[in-house]
């Protein structure tokens, strides 16, 4: 899913491409994907973006008065659409503009979690953004104090991905901000000293001051995804499989509570592969020296 440096960077990329752009036409393409039922979305069509900006993992257009608030979750894109298919693969939702490329919401799979909701005024407080905490950027050390006191024993890396406590933090983010304050991620957060609460900040603003500027780097959001999360990324390795270590073919499974099954399903014996050489591998066996 992407932390908050993508999103702030990316939404950086939405503006320079599209401030000042009149809505023409905001179209929902899945059931799913339009949350709210008041305001109608369509009260911002004839209007001009006037700002695209971002609260935790938030993405927030606004158009005037009127916002709408995008959660990409973990499959989810906004990026500009090059085409207008009627029906594009994973669509969700579509903005139109007047002389610059629509935008696209896609989500990857079928959970269809990625939404957007539509809010009238100000955004704070209001429906998905109600009962968030600060942005992880914005924390100065009396907050974060009071943030880990509050958490109690709470561990560590748990507390620093609870957008209820810390906005726009995920997994990896909190991976490098523990490794780079010299924590460990189960430490109770409560019983950190002074100074790891101070190694604790200096690591959260580093981390990210360090994420947004390798993310300006890049030209698009899918393209730091990419380079981020996979070591290669190409079109013949692009989907991730779960193998199996020793292949199914090799065991005897007669029900799903045989010792068999266990043993095929069993953690230990599951691993990402890329979906190539999950392919190439079939049901061999490959003994790891």
């Amino acid at each position: 899913m992407p932390e908050l440096p993508e999103l702030r960077v990316h939404a950086e990329r939405l503006a320079r491409s599209h401030s000042g752009s009149v809505l023409e036409r905001f179209t929902p393409l899945s059931f799913t994907a339009l949350k709210t039922f008041q305001p109608d979305p369509a009260a911002a069509v004839g209007t001009a973006l006037t700002a695209v900006r971002t609260r935790g993992k938030y993405l927030i257009a606004e158009f005037g008065d009127l916002a709408f608030i995008v959660h990409l979750m973990q499959g989810g894109r906004l990026t500009p659409e090059t085409g207008r298919a009627r029906k594009p693969r994973g669509g969700l939702a579509r903005w139109e503009f007047d002389g610059v490329a629509s935008w696209l919401l896609t989500e990857a799979g079928h959970e269809r979690r990625a939404g957007v909701w539509v809010v009238a005024g100000e955004t704070e407080g209001n429906e998905p953004l109600d009962g968030l905490g600060p942005d992880a950027d914005s924390v100065d050390e009396a907050a974060l104090s009071a943030i880990l006191a509050a958490a109690g024993g709470a561990r560590l890396h748990g507390v620093l991905r609870d957008q209820r406590r810390i906005a726009g933090i995920g997994r990896r983010l909190a991976n490098e901000i523990c490794w780079a304050a010299e924590l460990s991620p189960f430490a109770p957060s409560a019983r950190l000293e002074s100074e790891q609460r101070s190694a604790l900040l200096a690591a959260i603003q580093r981390c990210i001051g360090a994420s947004i500027e390798d993310e300006a780097t890049r030209d698009t959001i899918e393209t730091a995804m990419r380079d981020r999360y996979a070591a290669r990324f190409d079109a013949a390795a692009g989907e991730i499989h779960i193998d199996h270590i020793v292949p199914v073919a090799a065991f005897s499974i007669t029900s799903l509570d045989c010792d068999d099954f266990k043993r095929c399903w069993s953690l230990s014996n599951l691993r990402p592969l890329w979906a190539a050489d999950n392919r190439a591998k079939g049901s061999k066996l490959e003994v790891i020296i």
